[in-house]
């Protein structure tokens, strides 16, 4: 093993090219409806679990891996895909991904069982992955300074866009056809996505010389870290944490990995990631707050069809009908985002940003069993202003004062981050349910206590309205149990909100000590390709 200080891992060949040539335009247009295939189906089966869970026979805890297993195999690729992007070169890594993640796609829908289903949804995860980080690089690689502002636009909005109406677009599928539709209908676009990708997209070259140094011990702990990681965050929660053996035993794999993982990867001589990016403030810390976004953008995703599942009792597409709010406000706003984050300091669209998402978490603390449409639509409008007023200028942050040999490999770090992010966030939600309500539920209880006059009152007289068959006092004491659990749950999803709106707070108010960045490196140096 080497220990000399590492040297820069030798960049794709760029092609000349005085400016970006229609064909590119298109081919990269095809590459972002890649990505968005890819980060749509993390959400889109949020909503249609219990179909499919009756579809393969799943019990209650086999199917939440149909989530978790994309989730863990899409942030191991996430970080490989810059050193496999610079082999392979950006034309080869995407189309093999589209046509993989495609042919996965099918595989998931004809599944039988859960097994099958969880092993074709990890490939699926694992080799779309690499289409995410990809196409933020190409933005940043491919396109003049003129042009990227718009691209920037474009991509954040598709980054943020995805998530949110992967459940409404799910649960739609799922109501009219069935769960195998969320799977099928990715053949065709995805057919449609390599082909463009390989006729149109031709920026650089591959360097097969990169094969001679791979660290194969560095992919394998990095693998071993990550997806040990990610399976801790994923389930603690579920299964209380230390409390289990598993997770105690992957949470000291998770550990021992990680350190061998980042020694590793500051003394080869050739790391497959290369964490030089982090000595760049800018970007360390617009990974920093792509982290929290994750949580944001993920935490929303998961809580409000939660929400309207268990206490408003929606289907699957009027949760999906509901949520749309979110994205349509995402997409509106996404002009403005852009346009501010070009000509203004990115400190001041991020405090927009953090300032919406915070005022839409505090408005729904509030919330309530009766809550309709109308109380939910303006959070959900804040909401999706402030994701577009924060992801587009964190991206700038990010990767835009980097040369341009470093973007591929820092925008797989910046995309894991907000996957991590992610992540964190609702083992962290999972966490804060399952403590509250317990303890909104453990008061109710006490207040209830059937001694109480008023409550033998309320007892009474609900007994005197139940027919003989059902039992007096056996429904009236069902009847008010379900109500404390209501309530309890309400409560619970008043706290989260109220979580949720101090995370952003705190994020507006570190603004102030962040360093104002000039856009540079990658900006700069990039303008003739």
């Amino acid at each position: 093993m080497s220990t000399a200080a590492p040297t820069l891992d030798a960049p794709a060949t760029p092609l000349p090219a005085p400016a970006t040539d229609r064909r590119t335009v298109i081919g990269f247009v095809a590459m972002v409806f890649g990505m968005f295939m890819a980060i749509l189906d993390i959400q889109i089966v949020a909503s249609s679990l219990s179909q499919i869970q009756a579809g393969v026979a799943a019990s209650a805890d086999e199917i939440v891996w149909v989530q978790t297993s994309y989730l863990i195999a899409e942030v191991v690729m996430i970080p490989l895909s810059g050193f496999l992007s610079r082999l392979l070169s950006t034309r080869v890594l995407f189309t093999l991904s589209a046509l993989g993640f495609t042919f996965m796609s099918f595989l998931c829908a004809q599944s039988n069982s859960i097994e099958e289903l969880v092993l074709w949804r990890t490939l699926q995860g694992f080799i779309g992955g690499g289409m995410i980080p990809t196409v933020f690089a190409t933005s940043f690689t491919a396109f003049s300074p003129a042009r990227r502002a718009v691209v920037t636009v474009v991509v954040g909005l598709v980054a943020t866009l995805g998530p949110t109406i992967g459940p409404t677009l799910g649960g739609y599928l799922t109501e009219q056809f069935s769960w195998h539709w969320l799977f099928l209908i990715n053949l065709v676009p995805g057919l449609v996505v390599a082909s463009v990708v390989w006729n149109c997209i031709d920026i650089d070259k591959g360097d097969r010389s990169l094969l001679k140094g791979v660290d194969l011990i560095g992919i394998v702990l990095m693998a071993i870290f990550l997806g040990s990681l990610e399976y801790v965050i994923e389930e603690g929660a579920r299964n209380q944490w230390f409390e289990d053996e598993e997770i105690v035993r992957f949470s000291i794999l998770a550990g021992v990995a990680g350190l061998m993982f980042f020694w590793r990867m500051f003394t080869y001589a050739q790391p497959i990631v290369d964490l030089r990016a982090l000595r760049d403030r800018n970007f360390a810390i617009g990974s920093l707050y792509g982290f929290i976004i994750g949580i944001g953008l993920y935490g929303s995703v998961y809580m409000l069809p939660l929400y309207l599942g268990q206490v408003r009792g929606l289907n699957a597409q009027q949760i999906g009908a509901t949520m749309i709010v979110t994205g349509l406000c995402q997409f509106l706003s996404s002009p403005f985002a852009g346009r501010l984050s070009a000509k203004i300091d990115v400190r001041k669209v991020l405090a927009i940003g953090f300032a919406l998402l915070a005022t839409s978490f505090y408005l729904s603390v509030p919330v309530t069993a009766d809550w309709q449409f109308d109380q939910l639509l303006i959070p959900q409008m804040l909401r999706g202003a402030g994701l577009m007023f924060c992801i587009i200028p964190i991206t700038n942050l990010a990767l835009g004062t980097l040369p341009p040999q470093e973007v591929k490999n820092a925008s797989g770090l910046f995309n894991l981050m907000r996957n991590l992010g992610g992540a964190f966030g609702l083992a962290g939600i999972n966490t804060v349910i399952t403590e509250r309500l317990a303890h909104h539920s453990r008061s109710l209880y006490d207040w209830i206590d059937p001694t109480r006059p008023a409550v033998q009152s309320w007892l009474d007289g609900m007994g005197a309205r139940l027919t003989d068959s059902v039992g007096s006092d056996a429904g009236s004491l069902a009847i008010l149990s379900r109500m404390v659990q209501k309530q309890a749950t309400v409560m619970t999803f008043s706290d989260l909100f109220l979580v949720m709106a101090v995370l952003f707070t705190i994020a507006l108010l570190t603004l102030p000590f962040v360093q104002r960045p000039v856009l540079r490196g990658a900006a700069a140096d990039t303008g003739a390709h």
